[in-house]
């Protein structure tokens, strides 16, 4: 694992970007006459009340597999029927009852749920090891599912944290250095956007990170975020 990439300091700087509380306001569309965001990934939390609500919270759901579709990633309809009807949905609601769904990325206990054999771990790979189900979309299924403790994680967010394998350990690191001055910054931020609190601050963080870079992304080889 290298967090090389994913220093406080770069964080720090990019969320203090004049636009940063504009570009998420833009994103979840607060304050548009519709009601409805700029992106549809404005809606990937609170569709049909959330993938964490206790209700659903440990089964994959219809609207999971929609809620995804709108952060532009696919489950194939094999693995859908799957996880909606079949063993590896079992499997994951397995893994799903050993996380709670208040615990945070940036808690102590976290890393006994992130870490190599940890029940998100192994529902990660569980989910990844699926013919047409890559990193990015396992990663966005179990952010649906438990939003505080897993981050939205895609090629154009990677490249702007310049980081690689190990992200979720990582940034629980960065989350709890100097005493959480990301937090606090990231909950600042989602008040000063006027966000309801069902975005938490992981996807504060993320949507920021997005935005800043997803027009200048280039894909292979892109250089990652101009400061």
């Amino acid at each position: 694992m290298s967090c090389r990439g994913l220093n406080l300091a770069l964080l720090l700087r990019v969320l203090a970007y004049p636009r940063s509380v504009a570009d998420l306001r833009r994103y979840f569309g607060v304050g548009l006459p519709n009601g409805l965001p700029a992106f549809t990934g404005g809606r990937f939390e609170q569709l049909g009340g959330g993938g964490d609500h206790p209700a659903v919270r440990d089964t994959i759901t219809p609207e999971d597999l929609i809620a995804v579709e709108l952060l532009s990633v696919h489950v194939p309809a094999r693995v859908a029927l799957d996880l909606l009807e079949g063993a590896l949905g079992r499997e994951i609601a397995t893994e799903l009852r050993r996380i709670p769904t208040d615990v945070s990325l940036a808690d102590d206990e976290a890393l006994q749920y992130i870490t190599d054999g940890g029940p998100a771990d192994q529902a990660w790979h569980l989910l990844k090891n699926n013919g047409g189900v890559g990193w990015v979309t396992a990663g966005k299924l179990l952010a649906r599912k438990r939003p505080c403790l897993v981050p939205v994680y895609d090629e154009v967010v990677r490249c702007a944290y310049r980081t690689g394998g190990g992200f979720w350990s990582c940034l629980h690191e960065r989350l709890r250095e100097d005493g959480g001055v990301l937090v606090d910054r990231l909950t600042r931020l989602r008040a000063e956007a006027e966000l309801p609190p069902e975005i938490t601050p992981l996807r504060v963080l993320d949507v920021v990170f997005w935005m800043r870079h997803r027009d200048d992304h280039t894909g292979y080889r892109c250089r990652g975020l101009d400061e």
